[in-house]
């Protein structure tokens, strides 16, 4: 039996993934964590999907709860709780108050489900990738930002579209910060298995254009709307799936670094991993050109900044 713990569930993303992975009928219960003020509306929730899964004859258990024990045997718990980006607000904005939520529930975890996978979805998510790996005392491998895994598929998108192309033709991924300082990794794209820079010779494509629309991705969105919600729910989802299914495909995620990409140390960026149901099986070691290896630093310098600030102000609550 397959479970998964989802704390924030009340929120857009939370909810969002908890109905996104029920549909994908691949774990048999989801708990729908809140605090002890919104399990009604968690209840609510749940009372709304069981109406939808039943049009597709799907049994997935749905737990509303805000008490802890219910974590017991999860093989995941996703932490989505937090503030949210509002339009205008950097990522580091949410530094601090967010850091206090993830550094709470990761000790929680750690003492309900201690043989969980924690999965951070909590912005900044490197920042906090760190944070809670602290807070939980977990082995690295078995905590995990969502990392780049949304902007690789953004990216992936923008150059299907751009050619008009299937979306499987292409193999792009983003590395680094998830926020200012991502970094796509164009010396290494290829479209149907040619590479980007002979690609473009041959096609009227636009590469600087849309990279800077994917770093504005996020807040363009939240301008339109007031929030990002279907593709962090997939990106989410998705993982958690890659995960549970032992799968051990290669995706962008957030992780604690020990010099293994870039001879970068003690910080958690976005870098390719093999994931299993244990975890991350391996971080995939990858080539950057100059260019990529100095923004990938430079992301390194910038996250790390933050989470010492993040880290001192913990350690003097």
């Amino acid at each position: 039996m397959v479970k998964v713990s989802i704390m924030g569930s009340t929120g857009v993303i939370g909810k969002n993934v908890a109905f996104t992975l029920a549909r994908a009928d691949t774990v048999d219960e989801i708990v729908l964590f809140a605090r002890p003020e919104s399990v009604e509306k968690a209840r609510g929730e749940s009372f709304d999907m069981y109406d939808a899964l039943a049009a597709e004859d799907i049994d997935c258990k749905l737990t509303p709860s805000s008490d802890f024990d219910d974590l017991k045997n999860s093989a995941i718990v996703l932490i989505t709780a937090g503030i949210p980006r509002e339009e205008g607000m950097n990522r580091r904005d949410l530094a601090i108050p967010n850091a206090k939520i993830v550094d709470d529930y990761a000790r929680e975890i750690a003492n309900h489900a201690p043989d969980s996978i924690i999965l951070i979805a909590t912005n900044p998510v490197d920042v906090m990738t760190t944070v809670a790996l602290k807070a939980s005392g977990f082995d690295k491998k078995k905590v995990i930002g969502i990392g780049n895994h949304l902007d690789s598929l953004r990216l992936k998108t923008y150059f299907s579209r751009q050619i008009n192309i299937n979306s499987s033709e292409v193999h792009t991924r983003v590395i680094g910060e998830h926020g200012d300082h991502m970094v796509p990794l164009l010396s290494s794209t290829t479209i149907g298995g040619i590479p980007l820079k002979y690609f473009v010779k041959a096609v009227d494509m636009e590469v600087p254009r849309l990279v800077n629309r994917l770093k504005k991705a996020g807040n363009t969105i939240i301008s339109k709307k007031g929030a990002t919600e279907y593709g962090p729910s997939y990106a989410i989802s998705n993982l958690i799936s890659t995960i549970i299914a032992d799968s051990h495909k290669v995706l962008t995620v957030s992780n604690y670094l020990e010099g293994e990409v870039g001879d970068v140390y003690d910080v958690s960026l976005g870098v390719p991993a093999v994931l299993s149901k244990k975890g991350i099986a391996m971080i995939v070691p990858i080539h950057m050109n100059d260019f990529e290896l100095h923004e990938f630093r430079e992301a390194a310098k910038a996250v790390k900044e933050v989470t010492n600030e993040v880290l001192n102000s913990l350690n003097g609550d």
